[in-house]
């Protein structure tokens, strides 16, 4: 049993452990993200897309497999997503499972049939949420501001307002393996 002084003197050297760097918090997501092939990683941070499947019930992957703008925070996928898109629906539906293909390989669905490069890119299955907190859209902006450049000014107050009137659902794919 712990007693009291020894309960509260804990706590008082809880805010130094943080300080002097004795104690760390993982980010949401790490943990998992650190079990991902090295390609995978390396592609995360540097890759312009990623290619989204939500999986079915039966664990099948859906048909849709659109390459996607996204942001790699805290070990996560994280992107906005228009409501009444398949992503957001299916999430919406309870389908909180996906698989991810990493890498730049071109448009999924082009004039004639289908691309399916983006299946050579490395993968990992993820957890799926829907994102609430406007300070996690705020920094997704701010890195889509240095990822996607020539292309944001479109977009930006589009995304930023459709979080806000709900045209717009922001999802973390959070690595399971």
């Amino acid at each position: 049993m712990i007693r009291r002084r020894e309960f509260t003197k804990g706590l008082i050297s809880l805010p130094v452990a943080i300080a002097t760097g004795a104690l760390t918090v993982t980010p949401r997501g790490a943990h998992a993200a650190s079990k991902l092939p090295a390609d995978a990683l390396r592609q995360l941070d540097s890759s312009p897309y990623v290619y989204v499947s939500p999986l079915l019930s039966s664990g099948k992957e859906s048909t849709c497999h659109a390459e996607v703008w996204f942001a790699w925070l805290d070990g996560s996928v994280v992107m906005t997503v228009g409501s009444s898109g398949w992503k957001a629906r299916s999430l919406a539906k309870g389908l909180s499972k996906a698989r991810i293909w990493v890498g730049d390989h071109g448009r999924w669905k082009g004039l004639v049939g289908k691309n399916e490069e983006f299946r050579k890119g490395p993968t990992f299955d993820a957890k799926a949420e829907k994102v609430t907190e406007r300070a996690v859209v705020d920094r997704l902006l701010a890195r889509y501001d240095e990822k996607y450049p020539d292309e944001i000014g479109r977009w930006r107050d589009k995304m930023s307002q459709g979080f806000e009137d709900g045209s717009r659902t922001v999802i973390r794919y959070t690595p399971v393996r």
